[in-house]
C-alpha cells in the first residue's frame, strides 16, 4: 500500500515537471528570435540592381557581386564616375524591425566620385518600392543610416541620418537637413564595423554603433516632394514601412552581413507562431 502511494506521488511529480518544462519550452520558443538573413553569402538572389540612368534590374558593370561570401561594391570594371549612382534592394517590405549589418570599406575611391562619397556607403529604410524609381531619380525616396569611414585624420562619425526625399522629426522639431552626424566615433582604417538600427513604422528610429550605443534617434519621416514618383509618394505623406537597400556611390565596400529581425507579426498567445517581442500586430500570420 505504501509503495503504491509513493509511485503515485512520483509519477505524479513527473507529470507536473513534464508540464513544467514543457511551458519552459513554449515560453522558450516564443521569445526565440528569428533573424532573417538578407544576404546568403553566395549569390544575389532576393536583392534587385538600380543605376540611375538604366532600368531596374540591371547591375551595371557587375558592380554588385559577391567575393569570398561578403556582399560586395566592386569598382574594377570601371574608369571614372559619371552619376551612375547605385542601390541594391532586398525584395521584401519591412515597417518594424531591428536591422543589423557588418561592413568595410577597402581600396580606392572610383575616379571622378564626389568628395563626399569617399568611404561612403548606406542602409537605405522604408525606401520607395525598386520598382517605382524614375530612372534617371539618383537617390530612392527612404531614409537613410549613412555608413562613413575615416580619412585617416578627420573626424566622420558614422550611423548618422541623411533624409533622401524625406524631412523627419528630430530633437522634438521639423527638421529639414539633408544629413545630420550622429555622436559615434569615427573609424579609420579597413577593419570591420558592426551597427544596428531599430525601426518602429513612423514612430521612432535609432541607430546604435557596436557597443550597444545609441547615436541619433528621430521619428515621423515625411515624403518632401523633392524627387521621385510623385504618383505613388506625394508630397506631405508619411513613411510608415519600405524596403531595404545598400548603396554603390563610387568607393568599394563589403558587407559580411545583413540581417532582420522582424518586429510584426502574430501576437495571439494561442498560435504557434506567436513571438513576444512583436510589437505589430499582423493577425493574418497566425498558425494555430
Amino acid at each position: 500500500m505504501k509503495k503504491s502511494i509513493y509511485f503515485q506521488k512520483v509519477a505524479l511529480i513527473n507529470i507536473i515537471v513534464f508540464f513544467f518544462l514543457q511551458s519552459c519550452s513554449s515560453n522558450n520558443s516564443s521569445s526565440t528570435e528569428n533573424w532573417i538573413s538578407l544576404f546568403n553569402g553566395k549569390d544575389l538572389k532576393d536583392w534587385t540592381p538600380k543605376f540611375t540612368g538604366y532600368e531596374l534590374g540591371l547591375n551595371l558593370k557587375s558592380t554588385f557581386r559577391v567575393e569570398n561570401n561578403l556582399l560586395t561594391i566592386n569598382y574594377e570594371n570601371w574608369d571614372e564616375f559619371n552619376g551612375e549612382f547605385g542601390h541594391l534592394f532586398y525584395k521584401d517590405k519591412f515597417s518594424h524591425y531591428k536591422i543589423r549589418a557588418k561592413y568595410k570599406f577597402f581600396g580606392d575611391q572610383l575616379k571622378n566620385g564626389p568628395d563626399w562619397a569617399y568611404r561612403n556607403n548606406g542602409l537605405m529604410l522604408h525606401s520607395q518600392a525598386p520598382k517605382t524609381i524614375l530612372k534617371n531619380q539618383e537617390f530612392p525616396i527612404s531614409i537613410e543610416a549613412q555608413l562613413l569611414g575615416g580619412n585617416g585624420v578627420d573626424q566622420r562619425n558614422t550611423l548618422n541620418l541623411c533624409s533622401c526625399g524625406t524631412d523627419v522629426i528630430y530633437k522634438n522639431q521639423f527638421h529639414t537637413d539633408h544629413c545630420t552626424n550622429s555622436s559615434s566615433k569615427t573609424y579609420h582604417g579597413d577593419d570591420w564595423v558592426k551597427v544596428e538600427i531599430l525601426v518602429l513604422g513612423d514612430s521612432i528610429f535609432k541607430h546604435f554603433d557596436e557597443n550597444g550605443n545609441n547615436v541619433i534617434e528621430y521619428s515621423k519621416p515625411t515624403v518632401t516632394g523633392d524627387y521621385g514618383s510623385l504618383e505613388y509618394y506625394p508630397p506631405g505623406s508619411r513613411v510608415m514601412d519600405g524596403y531595404i537597400g545598400i548603396q554603390a556611390e563610387t568607393h568599394p565596400t563589403q558587407f559580411e552581413y545583413i540581417k532582420v529581425l522582424n518586429l510584426s507579426g502574430c501576437m495571439d498567445k494561442k498560435a504557434s507562431n506567436y513571438k513576444s517581442y512583436y510589437v505589430n500586430p499582423n493577425d493574418n500570420e497566425c498558425e494555430y
